[in-house]
């Protein structure tokens, strides 16, 4: 039941951001929204951490199998993009990096703010 439970509060705020993502009109994507609100809900100690412990880790250990989809759908698509393949290789190679230098960077101040707070 704990499961369940767990689920249910990680669905309820998916709900939220889908219904923030409604009644905002920005072209931010509902699953945003609903990581702000799950953030600031543990940040703000409205949920504890421990209320969505076990679920959350079973969510992120099947991450993988929920690219299967977008993964097929690049396969279906593929006489579309043919004829741009090696622009989006390019692209995607580039987002990817510039992605992990700004998180890694991120990551390293945030560490670095943490310590120099616990001295």
């Amino acid at each position: 039941m704990k499961y369940v439970r767990q689920l249910l509060i990680i669905l309820f705020v998916s709900f939220l951001g889908e219904l923030l993502k409604s009644i905002i009109p920005l072209s931010i994507p509902a699953s945003i929204y609903g990581m702000v609100l799950l953030f600031l809900a543990l940040e703000l100690k409205i949920l504890k951490v421990s209320d969505i412990k076990e679920t959350s880790n079973f969510l992120i250990e099947i991450m993988p199998l929920m690219f299967v989809p977008a993964g097929v759908g690049l396969l279906d698509s593929w006489g579309a993009l043919q004829s741009i393949w090696i622009q989006v290789v390019v692209i995607t190679l580039i987002s990817t990096v510039i992605v992990m230098g700004v998180s890694g960077s991120i990551t390293q101040f945030v560490i670095r703010k943490g310590k120099k707070k616990e001295e």
